[in-house]
C-alpha cells in the first residue's frame, strides 16, 4: 500500500477470495491448481507455522508485563502480549492456560484450522506454540489500537461518520469471509476485537475465531449485552427483567456461541459506532422503537452525518438485535446493506481516523560485506573459525612492544600457552582453547586482539554469548579500528537476541573495512 492509498479502495468480494490451503505441520503448504492468491498472502502475511517457546519469550521480553496489551491488562483470563521477532516483524501473542487446553494435539488442530484463513480484513493468525504447559497463539500485531480506544477513550479525536461506516462494513466483510470458509463462530465480538493496522484500516482480531477452551463454552460477556436466548435458558424470565438485574450486578454469562449470537454481537458493535458509547441493547431498542434515533446518535457527530445513512444503520442494528435468533440477518445481508453506504473510498483510513500514517523506521543501510562479514551476518561459526585460522596473527603486528628482559623472562611460558591454545582452536577443541588463551591473557604482559577474537568465538561455540561479547569488546579496545572485533560483537549480540544492535555493529564493521581498503588504495 502506498502512503496515500488505503486497502479499502479495492472492492472486496469474499466469495471470490481463495484461501491458501495449508496442511498440518508435517505436510508442505499447497495451493489448489489455478487458485487466485489471496490479497493478504500477496501482502506478505507469512504461512501458518509452529513457533518455539524460546522465540516467543525473546520476542515478548520473557512475557514481560510491560508487553501486555489485553484490554483488562494483567486481570484478563487469557493475556495478550505484543512482541517483535528476530526479523523485526511485530506480533501479538495470546497465552492460554493449560487447563483451558489440556490436550496439546487438540489445541494444535484448532489453531491450524483458524490459521488457514487469510484475509485483508483479519489480523491473521500466523502460528502457535505448544510446549509443556504453554498454549500460545501468534497473530499479526495491529499498531493503531482498538475501536474501543478510539471510540470511548480518545475524547479529543472523534471518529467521523464515514469512518464508522467503513469499520462496520469491513467487520461485516471479515465475518462473511470467515462464515464462507466454514468458521461462522466468533467469540466475544466487541469493540475491543476491532483493531486498526498501520494504514488505519479496521481489522477483526483472529483470536476471536479460536475457542477459549476445548469445550467451546466461551461466550463470556456482561449480561446486559448477552443474546436473549442465553438469558431465557438461564432464568426462564424475559430479557428486560434480567437486564434490569444485571445493570447493577455486572455479572457475566458463559455459554456456547452460535452464528446467530455472532450477529447479535455485531449489532452491539453497531450501537457502539452509532452512539459512541457502550450502551445496553435493551436501552437502545427502546429509543429505536420510540423513533428517537437522534437521541441515540453520538453527540459529537451533530450536524456531521447523513440522517438517511443513520436510519439504515440503526435499522440494521435493530435487525441484528432481534429477540428470536432466526429473525436476524446473515453475514451476507450485513455486507449488502453496508456496502452502498461507503461514500469516501478514496480517502485513506488513517486520515479519517485523524492519526498519522505509521512508518517503520528504515533499517540501517547495509554495506558490501567481506567473507568475514558474510559469515558473521549468517552467524556461521564454522566459517568464522576457518577465517580466523587462516588469518593467524597478521592483525596483531606492531601491537606489542616489550623490553628484552620481558621477552627473556616471561615470553616462553606465555607463548607456550598461546601455542597450545592455537592447536586446540585449530582442532576445534574449544574448551581447551579457552583455558589456554585465558592463561595467556591472565599474565598480561602481552595483549592480542586476535586471542580475544579467538576466545570470543570459542565462547560462542560453547553457548556463552555474554562472555563472547565481552571478549569481542576487549579486542576492540586493543585494536580500535579492527573490523573483526566489530564483526564478533555483531554475532554475540545476535545470539543475545539484540538484533538491531547486531545489525548496526555489522554495518559499522563493514564501514571500517571500506575505510581500510580506501586507505590501502591511496597509499
Amino acid at each position: 500500500m502506498g502512503c496515500c492509498q488505503s486497502s479499502f479502495q479495492t472492492e472486496t468480494h469474499p466469495e471470490n477470495d481463495q484461501t491458501q490451503q495449508q496442511q498440518e505441520p508435517q505436510n508442505r503448504s499447497q495451493s489448489s491448481p489455478g487458485a487466485v492468491p489471496d490479497p493478504a498472502v500477496a501482502n506478505g502475511v507469512p504461512s501458518f507455522s509452529e513457533f518455539s517457546l524460546a522465540d516467543l519469550k525473546a520476542a515478548t521480553n520473557n512475557f514481560s508485563s510491560d508487553n501486555i496489551v489485553s484490554e483488562s491488562g494483567e486481570k484478563a483470563p487469557n493475556l495478550v502480549y505484543k512482541g517483535r521477532l528476530k526479523n523485526r516483524k511485530w506480533i501479538a501473542v495470546k497465552k492460554f492456560t493449560k487447563m483451558a487446553w489440556p490436550d496439546p494435539k487438540q489445541f494444535a488442530e484448532e489453531a491450524w484450522g483458524v490459521g488457514k484463513l487469510r484475509h485483508k480484513r483479519l489480523a491473521n493468525l500466523i502460528g502457535y506454540c505448544c510446549d509443556g504447559d504453554e498454549r500460545l497463539l501468534v497473530a499479526e500485531y495491529m499498531i493503531n489500537d482498538t475501536l474501543a480506544k478510539h471510540l470511548f477513550h480518545w475524547e479529543n479525536q472523534t471518529i467521523e461518520w464515514a469512518m464508522r461506516l467503513r469499520v462496520a462494513f469491513c467487520i461485516a466483510e471479515a465475518l462473511d469471509y470467515c462464515s464462507s470458509e466454514g468458521h461462522p463462530l466468533y467469540h466475544d465480538l466487541n469493540a475491543y476485537r476491532v483493531i486498526f493496522d498501520e494504514d488505519g484500516d479496521p481489522r477483526l482480531s483472529c483470536f476471536g475465531l479460536m475457542k477459549n477452551s476445548r469445550d467451546g463454552k466461551s461466550y463470556s460477556t456482561n449480561l446486559a449485552y448477552t443474546p436473549p436466548e442465553y438469558l431465557r435458558n438461564v432464568t426462564g424470565g424475559t430479557p428486560r427483567e434480567f437486564c434490569f438485574l444485571v445493570t447493577f450486578t455486572g455479572r457475566n454469562l458463559v455459554g456456547r456461541v452460535t452464528p446467530e449470537s455472532v450477529i447479535y454481537s455485531f449489532g452491539t458493535v453497531l450501537l457502539d459506532l452509532i452512539s459512541g458509547k457502550h450502551i445496553p441493547p435493551s436501552h437502545a431498542l427502546d429509543m429505536i422503537r420510540g423513533k428517537n434515533i437522534i437521541l441515540l446518535m453520538d453527540s459529537h457527530l451533530e450536524g456531521k452525518f447523513s440522517t438517511e445513512e443513520a436510519t439504515v444503520v440503526v435499522g440494521l442494528a435493530s435487525q441484528c438485535l432481534q429477540y428470536e435468533p432466526w429473525e436476524r440477518p446473515s453475514t451476507r445481508d450485513l455486507v449488502a446493506t453496508l456496502a452502498p453506504l461507503q461514500t469516501k473510498p478514496d480517502v485513506p483510513s488513517y486520515v479519517m481516523l485523524g492519526i498519522s500514517k505509521y512508518e517503520e523506521a528504515p533499517p540501517t543501510p547495509q554495506r558490501a560485506l567481506s567473507p568475514m562479514g558474510e559469515a558473521c551476518s549468517r552467524h556461521d561459526l564454522t566459517a568464522i573459525h576457518q577465517i580466523l585460522v587462516m588469518n593467524h596473527y597478521k592483525d596483531d603486528e606492531g601491537s606489542n612492544e616489550l623490553s628484552f628482559q620481558e621477552w627473556t623472562q616471561q615470553m616462553r611460558d606465555m607463548l607456550e600457552a598461546r601455542k597450545r591454545g592455537d592447536y586446540a582452536f585449530r582442532d576445534k577443541d574449544f574448551k581447551t582453547a579457552i583455558d589456554c588463551y585465558s592463561q595467556f591473557i591472565d599474565v598480561g604482559t602481552m595483549v592480542s586482539s586476535t586471542v580475544f577474537a579467538r576466545r570470543s568465538l570459542c565462547y560462542l561455540f560453547c553457548d556463552q554469548p555474554d562472555a563472547a561479547l565481552a571478549d569481542a569488546m576487549q579486542a576492540q579496545i586493543v585494536n580500535p579500528d579492527w573490523p573483526t572485533a566489530f564483526y564478533m560483537q555483531s554475532v554475540a549480540l545476535a545470539k543475545l537476541d539484540m538484533q538491531k544492535d547486531a545489525a548496526d555493529m555489522l554495518n559499522e564493521a563493514a564501514g571500517l573495512e571500506e575505510k581500510k581498503q580506501r586507505g590501502a588504495k591511496g597509499s
